[in-house]
């Protein structure tokens, strides 16, 4: 099946996860190790008539997150906004969780008129508007769990799904004790942020950094890796941001598709501090300094508004 000496041991899986879902015909003849993320291996696989597929492989424990992952490109993919790779097969043994999706041929989104394209399809996405924040399903967040137990109220699903949890997983890791006292100020008066601003319940990608999103050669927007919900279309703008990566003209054409808040650059910080917390409890130490950071600029905001 492969001409490397050493083929993946789920391989074989693989395979009969593909015939199960495309017909007992399917061979495949190559498997190529691709880069894929830090989370899983991924492969680039070629059937006897020269279809290619990308295969995601994990223990077997982390069946969940695959899932997850199919609900949320199937989501994104109903709402007609952003291309995403087509779920072809999911299966597995006892020692392995499998996801295969479509082989795109994908290019970093740098050209202005790339970044122009995926601002209007991501404005798109975010006018397909829910009942309730959340989701009706948990998903993950990289490798960290997420609970999307749907409220109508966002800043208090913000608080009580996103903030505290991260906040509480840095705790039992034993990180710095005075973010602890930041969380403990800020989480009570998160809702501030919000007295003026009622977001609708937009659709969001939930992970929106850049390595998250391409192109097409004809300059289709693609997305992958979701964290699906419905919230504050605020939240992948901020995510966004956060790492760079994205062209300026992206910016501009979101704003001129659907303008943001006046008070957008405020309540930025609260979702950046989000994704760097969990960063801070996936990759370590490196990330604290700007987790506390962020929390005490928040509280001192806060403060000001309170006084």
């Amino acid at each position: 099946m492969n001409e490397s000496p050493t083929p993946h041991p789920a391989l074989p899986a693989v395979e009969a996860a593909l015939r199960a879902a495309m017909g007992e015909q399917l061979r495949i003849v190559s498997a190529e190790p691709v880069s894929g993320g830090s989370i899983h291996t991924a492969l680039r696989l070629q059937d006897a008539g020269g279809a290619r597929f990308f295969a995601k492989l994990a223990p077997a424990a982390q069946a969940p997150m695959f899932e997850a992952e199919a609900d949320g490109l199937g989501a994104i993919a109903a709402s007609g906004s952003l291309r995403t790779p087509a779920v072809i097969a999911r299966g597995g043994d006892e020692a392995h969780a499998i996801l295969v999706l479509e082989w795109l041929d994908l290019q970093p989104l740098t050209s202005a008129a790339d970044g122009a394209r995926f601002a209007e399809a991501l404005a798109a996405l975010h006018r397909n508007v829910g009942e309730h924040f959340g989701w009706p399903r948990d998903n993950f967040i990289g490798r960290t769990p997420q609970a999307n137990t749907e409220r109508d109220n966002w800043a208090r699903f913000f608080v009580e799904q996103r903030l505290r949890p991260q906040f509480a997983r840095a705790r039992a890791q034993g990180f710095d004790i005075e973010l602890q006292r930041q969380a403990d100020r800020l989480l009570d008066r998160v809702p501030a942020l919000f007295l003026d601003y009622r977001p609708p319940e937009s659709l969001l990608h939930g992970d929106l950094w850049h390595g998250n999103a391409a192109v097409l050669a004809d300059g289709t927007p693609v997305v992958f890796d979701p964290a699906v919900h419905r919230g504050d279309r605020e939240a992948d703008l901020a995510m966004s941001e956060l790492f760079g990566g994205f062209p300026s003209a992206f910016y501009t054409a979101y704003r001129r598709a659907w303008p943001l808040h006046e008070d957008y650059e405020q309540r930025k910080p609260l979702y950046s501090l989000y994704h760097l917390l969990n960063h801070l409890n996936l990759f370590g130490r490196a990330y604290l300094r700007e987790s506390l950071r962020l929390a005490t600029r928040l509280n001192e905001e806060l403060a000001r508004r309170r006084d």
